[in-house]
């Protein structure tokens, strides 16, 4: 038996240290998302943002956030509300996110589509407290991370 419990316990902290990893932004924009954006951890939740990537002049554009939980599963946004604060360059954009599908929600905010675009996402879903998460949605992978080496 004692060897058993010692396969757990290895298997356990095997499965510990790989969650806690998966998680950091560093391995998610190493990660194909299920809507081309950038994935984020909020909380208990993944968002996902997907913005224009082809704007070079700042216009009415979508801005969509998908909402998941952990394990990739769809979380209904149904009552749900939020915002996204988009700073590119000297423009600054704000725009109210409404539910918009099963798991999303969706505005339109003026902005352009360039390299060093910040977006704060903050949603707040029914009977939760508000969650929130910070993109940089046109840079990904070791770019994003420029001190992180491999």
């Amino acid at each position: 038996m004692k060897p058993m419990q010692s396969l757990l316990f290895s298997a356990a902290l095997m499965l510990a240290g790989s969650s806690a990893f998966a998680h950091s932004d560093e391995y998610l924009d190493t990660q194909k998302t299920p809507n081309g954006g950038q994935q984020r951890m909020a909380g208990i939740y993944h968002f996902e943002l997907v913005v224009a990537k082809d704007s070079k002049e700042a216009r009415d554009n979508p801005v969509v956030v998908y909402v998941t939980d952990h394990a990739n599963a769809k979380i209904p946004t149904v009552g749900a509300g939020g915002t996204a604060t988009i700073l590119a360059g000297k423009q600054k954009a704000s725009v109210k996110l409404v539910p918009d599908g099963d798991n999303r929600l969706k505005g339109l905010a003026a902005y352009s589509s360039i390299p060093g675009m910040k977006v704060v996402v903050s949603i707040n879903l029914p009977g939760k407290s508000a969650e929130q998460a910070r993109f940089t949605p046109l840079v990904t992978g070791a770019a994003s991370h420029p001190e992180h080496k491999h």
